[in-house]
């Protein structure tokens, strides 16, 4: 999907604040495009049409915007959540040039040898565990991939591993997170069975952290933003 076009046409808002609220009764998440420096511009989307592009493409794939007669290519920053009910609450777009290189942190998969769903290690009855998921790249926005991918196939030992320095880089991006940190590795079982019973078992479900910012920080963008606004309204008085 890295040379997909995604268009996603967003409405002027006016709604600040805590009155935001009706917005999202009305079937509309508030958001915000930051644009190199300048008034950041203020708006609205679907929230059902937003969520389905969201899950689309992530942080990592830029996107078409249409607000208020401008088009902008940006990027989404940050995205919040109502955790209880899995509801966007708040966007947070940056506008990008498309000759200047960005950063952004890409899933990693592995690949397999076609006709294979698992490497020679799965394959065998040992566990490989994935140490890392996403790595932090920098390239044009054109040049930004949906995923980076390793070669499973060299998994097939205990012991085995991949690590930052092995994934499969398409043209023109450039790794930012440290090579030598490990991707994926091969255990035995019942080693790694013992290890975790040694360390109590303590492994629990979080909620991701944009999740857990919640309204709290929500309410405080929304703050700004009318700050924002009201500065901006001083300035054309």
């Amino acid at each position: 999907m890295a040379q997909d076009v995604i268009n996603l046409s967003l409405d002027p808002r006016s709604v600040t604040g805590k009155a935001v609220k009706h917005l999202r009764k009305n079937g509309k998440v508030p958001a915000v495009i930051h644009d190199h420096g300048r008034p950041s511009i203020i708006v609205e989307a679907d929230a059902v049409n937003m969520l389905k592009i969201y899950q689309q493409i992530g942080k990592h794939h830029p996107i078409n915007l249409s607000a208020g007669g401008k088009t902008y290519t940006a990027m989404i920053k940050t995205v919040e959540f109502e955790p209880r009910k899995h509801r966007l609450n708040h966007i947070v777009f940056n506008a990008v040039a498309a000759d200047q290189m960005v950063e952004a942190e890409i899933p990693i998969e592995p690949r397999y040898a076609e006709g294979n769903d698992a490497s020679p290690a799965e394959r065998s009855g040992l566990i490989v565990l994935n140490n890392l998921e996403l790595v932090t790249i920098e390239a044009l926005p054109k040049n930004l991939p949906d995923v980076i991918y390793y070669d499973a196939e060299r998994l097939s030992a205990i012991g085995d591993q991949v690590s930052v320095a092995d994934l499969i880089l398409p043209a023109d991006v450039e790794l930012k997170t440290e090579l030598t940190h490990a991707v994926a590795t091969v255990y035995e079982p019942s080693a790694l069975a013992a290890a975790n019973e040694s360390a109590g078992g303590t492994a629990e479900e979080t909620v991701p952290a944009e999740e857990e910012a919640g309204e709290s920080s929500e309410a405080a963008n929304e703050s700004n933003e009318g700050a924002q606004d009201s500065s901006s309204s001083k300035e054309e008085a």
